[in-house]
C-alpha cells in the first residue's frame, strides 16, 4: 500500500443485549448478545485473510468484545478508545423504544427517527456534534497509521453519522441518504493523508448464508 494510504475498515458491534431488548443504550455499557458473539466470530472469520496491522475498538464492552475474535486470530491487542463510543442519548440512556414512543412521541419518532441529522437528544449529544468527534479521531487513527489497514469497531449512529460526512451527505438529507449500519457488517474507506475515499458501507455479505447468525436488529 502507498506509505500515505491508510485502509479503514469500520465495523459495527455485534447484536448487544441492548438491540435484543429493544433498548436505548448510548453510552449505556451492556455486553453482546448471545447471537452477537456469533455475529463477532462470523465477521471476524470473514476478514480472516485481509491483512490488518492495528486494532482499535470504543472502549464501550458491546464493541471491544466484537474487535475480540479479529484480535485473536492476528495475536494483537485491541486498543480501547472512548472517542470511537456511540452517541450519548442523554435522558434516554437505557431507555427502552415503547417507552420513548409513547411518552416522547414528538422528540423520538418526529426528532430521532425522521429528523436524525440535525437532532440532539434531550440533554444529550447532538448527531451533528457526534459526527465531528468520529471524523475527527478517524482521521487522527488514520495518520497515525499511514500506510497501513486499521479495523475500528464502533457504532451505528456513529457509523451513519461518519459516513454522511465522508461523502458529503447535508445534516437534513442524512435520513433520506444514509441508513444505520446493520450489526457486524463492514464500512470501509481509504484516507489519501488529506481526504476519505469511500469504499463500501454496511457490507454484511459474510451473513447471506448464515441461518444461525441473521443480521441483528438497527440501532435502538
Amino acid at each position: 500500500m502507498n506509505s500515505n494510504i491508510t485502509k479503514i475498515i469500520l465495523e459495527r458491534h455485534g447484536e448487544s443485549i441492548g438491540n435484543a431488548e429493544r433498548r436505548c443504550l448510548g453510552h449505556t455499557d451492556l455486553d453482546l448478545s448471545p447471537l452477537g458473539y456469533r455475529q463477532a466470530e462470523i465477521a471476524a472469520r470473514a476478514l480472516a485473510e485481509e491483512k490488518i496491522d492495528a486494532i482499535y475498538s470504543s472502549d464501550l464492552v458491546r464493541a471491544h468484545n466484537t474487535a475480540v475474535p479479529h484480535a485473536r486470530i492476528r495475536g494483537i491487542e485491541v486498543i480501547d478508545d472512548e472517542n470511537l463510543r456511540e452517541i450519548f442519548l442523554g435522558e434516554w440512556e437505557g431507555a427502552s423504544v415503547e417507552r420513548l414512543e409513547t411518552e416522547c412521541y414528538d422528540q423520538f419518532v418526529l426528532g430521532w427517527r425522521k429528523s436524525f441529522g440535525t437532532f440532539c437528544p434531550p440533554g444529550g449529544e447532538s448527531v451533528q456534534a457526534l459526527g465531528e468527534r468520529i471524523y475527527d479521531e478517524v482521521v487522527s487513527l488514520a495518520k497515525q497509521n499511514a500506510g497501513r489497514t486499521i479495523l475500528l469497531t464502533s457504532h451505528a449512529a456513529a457509523i451513519r453519522a461518519f459516513w454522511g460526512k465522508v461523502t458529503n451527505v447535508p445534516p437534513e438529507e442524512l435520513v433520506l441518504r444514509v441508513e444505520f449500519p446493520t450489526n457486524a457488517s463492514f464500512t470501509t474507506v481509504i484516507f489519501d493523508g488529506e481526504k476519505f475515499i469511500p469504499l463500501s458501507f454496511s457490507d454484511d455479505r459474510h451473513f447471506k448464508d448464515t441461518a444461525s447468525a441473521p443480521v441483528g436488529s438497527i440501532f435502538f
